[in-house]
């Protein structure tokens, strides 16, 4: 009963402090605006024939992305478009700065190139917006009785509606990350994932009253779910130990800085969910040209008979489909991984600071010996985000739950990331007042930098 009181004492520590509790309501605040607004119909969309494209999404990009805007796609909201715009600017000059010295140079040139950088990143993100509401307003316009009146009229308006809306989440977003608690649009997409476990839950007891699973396959499944939560847990907390020592240093006037040991902390998994989003997308690409297209059905010719047969070769609970699945996550680990992570910088930050790699060489031997361990260490980091990925597909099958279950992939490993982020951030501000954490000595300090989750 130790660990119980432990933490129910830890969340009471919470609001002891008046600078914290002021985060936390106010980031509630944010959240309960972001969701009353995922609730509002864009004008112009009839609602009820709208409810006919609940399910169509499902295995095309539009699936993809109702995933993380909390399922407004489906109910076309003001907030369909939520926070992925901005996140796919950011990752847009991520991949950039390894391409582009220009970004590189803003990146490396202090807090003033920081800020021009993400000042750019929310006009790409604008953009953005506003090149998918219009997409989003003539994929409307294609679903028989969605929109009663199309039209360029209609396209304006929910092209405005809904851009604004997503420049409202982008400013709601920073405004958490500024003043509440956690990382705002990671935060945003964590909510988004979990505001539909309730109804998940609900419709697993329903099969459960109904008699479609019996109480030990309930248990048996739970039991499941909990194993998985836990590996996914200590595996996104692995990381691999380089040591590093600081010499003894003479400051000047008789000051002495003695040397430290310390150490690189090179997680197992550095690239986080981005491998199998990546994946995923591109994986689900057939589906979402025949989506478009219209199925042709079996047997015709051609480009739709094409993208027919490739679609039906990658059908989610094939081999087909999970060889390839497996080995794209595993090829965007180890690019992603190349590109957020640059072995020869921090071999250089480390020269600069008169640290050293015990039995390496400072400089080009430093950053090959740390490029050959996150090479290595990267590997069965790679394995582990396919396994994740694909292991739903087991439990889909094994306990005949429908594909869109909660128990994903892709959401677990989010809502895993963002909650041992926020705890983290909520451990920081209690061991700084003296309380007592969550955690035995901050057991998640060095998670590093969150990548959307």
């Amino acid at each position: 009963m130790a660990g119980p009181r432990a933490a129910a004492a830890a969340a009471a520590n919470i609001f002891k402090v008046p600078e914290l509790k002021e985060k936390i309501f106010f980031t509630l605040l944010c959240l309960a605006v972001y969701r009353l607004g995922s609730h509002i119909t864009a004008p112009g969309v009839d609602v009820v024939a709208l409810q006919a494209l609940a399910g169509q999404l499902e295995g095309t990009l539009f699936g993809v992305y109702d995933l993380f805007v909390g399922g407004g796609l489906q109910r076309a909201t003001v907030f369909a478009l939520g926070i992925m715009p901005y996140i796919s600017a950011s990752i847009l000059f991520q991949l950039m700065s390894a391409l582009v010295p220009a970004v590189e140079k803003l990146q490396k040139s202090g807090e003033d190139g920081r800020r021009k950088l993400t000042q750019w990143t929310r006009y790409v993100a604008v953009v953005l917006c506003a090149g998918q509401a219009l997409s989003y307003a003539i994929f409307l316009e294609s679903q028989q009785g969605a929109v009663p009146d199309p039209g360029w009229g209609f396209r304006l308006t929910t092209t405005l509606v809904l851009t604004t809306g997503g420049v409202f989440i982008m400013w709601l977003g920073e405004q958490i990350t500024e003043r509440g608690v956690g990382n705002g649009m990671s935060l945003l997409i964590f909510f988004s994932i979990i505001q539909g476990f309730p109804g998940q839950i609900r419709g697993i007891w329903e099969l459960f009253d109904s008699g479609a699973i019996s109480a030990f396959r309930l248990l048996i499944l739970g039991v499941t779910m909990l194993a998985v939560v836990a590996l996914v847990v200590s595996l996104t907390l692995a990381q691999r130990k380089i040591p590093v020592q600081i010499p003894r240093k003479v400051m000047g006037r008789g000051r002495v800085r003695e040397g430290q040991r310390s150490f690189i902390p090179l997680r197992i998994n550095s690239a986080g969910v981005m491998p199998i989003i990546f994946a995923q997308s591109i994986i689900i690409i057939p589906g979402t040209l025949v989506a478009f297209a219209g199925s042709p059905g079996p047997g015709s010719t051609g480009m739709r008979g094409f993208l027919h047969a490739a679609n039906q070769f990658f059908q989610p609970g094939e081999w087909p489909y999970f060889i390839a699945f497996g080995v794209l996550i595993v090829y965007f680990t180890y690019f992603y991984t190349s590109i957020i992570f640059n072995p020869a910088d921090l071999s250089e930050n480390l020269k600069k600071q008169g640290g050293f790699i015990p039995g390496v060489k400072p400089g080009a031997k430093t950053a090959e010996y740390i490029d050959h361990v996150l090479t290595r260490i990267t590997l069965p980091g790679s394995f582990y985000l396919a396994g994740v990925a694909l292991m739903p597909f087991a439990v889909f099958g094994i306990f005949d739950l429908p594909q869109n279950f909660f128990f994903g992939g892709t959401s677990l490993l989010i809502v895993v990331g963002v909650a041992l982020d926020t705890v983290q951030q909520l451990q920081q501000h209690l061991l700084l007042r003296q309380y007592e954490g969550f955690m035995k000595k901050g057991r998640v300090r060095y998670r590093g930098k969150q990548r959307f989750a």
